[in-house]
């Protein structure tokens, strides 16, 4: 399906997207507060959404489009000379920083944002 919009709407649209404090962090946070996580805390390797120091778990929150979610990710149809090889890149990524965190001890765990919408 090709894109219905000029390539400055697109533009426009995707500058709109956040990294942090997005919708399905936000509805996590207050709940997770209550049993020790850190809401986006500092210095930690992979930028983790939240983090338990003391129970060492990091909690990612992981988007179906920018992490490849095996129910949910559509092939991007235009421009996908970029967008193919990002995706790729987080999909690693997201391996990279589970490996470094087992290694060190830690437990990872990943929500999908599909799984908040719900």
């Amino acid at each position: 399906m090709a894109d219905n919009l000029t390539k400055k709407q697109r533009k426009y649209c995707m500058s709109k997207i956040r990294a942090s404090n997005t919708m399905p962090e936000i509805a996590l946070k207050n709940l997770l507060k209550e049993f020790g996580f850190i809401h986006q805390p500092k210095n930690f390797y992979g930028k983790p959404d939240f983090a338990n120091k003391k129970s060492k778990i990091v909690l990612f929150i992981d988007g179906c489009f920018w992490h490849k979610c095996p129910k949910h990710y559509i092939k991007p149809t235009s421009n996908k000379r970029y967008w193919i090889p990002k995706i790729e890149r987080n999909v690693q990524r997201r391996k990279e920083i589970k490996a470094h965190y087992k290694k060190s001890g830690w437990k990872v765990m990943r929500i999908w944002e599909h799984f908040l919408k719900n």
